[in-house]
């Protein structure tokens, strides 16, 4: 496992994830990662904390340097619950929950590191199909966190580590039919 790779890996795809997007100062970016499948192993089988920390030490800098909130999605046993920024919780009137992610039983080894390192985190049930764009390493099922109408994104990469990756960005819905005129910068 070359961390430093996985680092490199994981920020290039944040930045061509973004490059496409077009997110504002104050969105959502949700991230759903397998540090198991990092590695080539099975989801939930292999939790590696070295690998979770070279995926956040590549995307958390370039998220905070553009202003994006972060939403790191836990594992099934949380209930996919997120975690996030006490600042974006209050933003966006997010409900709090009291688990602590841990990275062998409940949460995953990402979300136990976001947990640890972020500035002032806490654990939200949900964030209402807020998300803006995300990535899912790993086949985490980011899907229902994002808003309704979800553009899958195609970069340069196909993998962090041996983990598959999924990136995605939402669009707003197309409304009027055949004689409704759109704006591109939208689409």
């Amino acid at each position: 496992m070359n961390l430093e790779e996985i680092k490199k890996q994981s920020k290039r795809a944040v930045e061509e994830i973004l490059d496409g997007a077009r997110l504002n100062e104050g969105d959502i970016f949700v991230i759903g990662c397998s540090s198991s499948e990092i590695l080539g192993d099975r989801i939930g089988t292999a939790t590696n904390l070295e690998s979770a920390n070279a995926v956040f030490d590549g995307i958390i800098p370039v998220l905070k340097e553009k202003g994006i909130f972060a939403a790191a999605q836990c594992c099934e046993h949380l209930n996919r619950a997120l975690v996030v920024e006490r600042k974006a919780m209050e933003k966006y009137g997010f409900e709090q929950v009291n688990a602590i992610p841990q990275p062998n039983h409940a949460g995953g080894a990402f979300a136990t590191v976001c947990y640890q390192r972020f500035d002032d985190p806490v654990l939200v049930e949900s964030v209402m199909n807020k998300a803006d764009a995300g990535i899912d390493i790993g086949g985490t099922m980011i899907g229902m966190h994002m808003h309704n109408v979800v553009v899958p994104m195609r970069i340069s990469l196909r993998k962090i580590g041996e983990a598959p990756i999924i990136c995605a960005r939402h669009r707003p819905k197309y409304v009027g039919g055949q004689r409704a005129v759109y704006d591109e910068r939208l689409m």
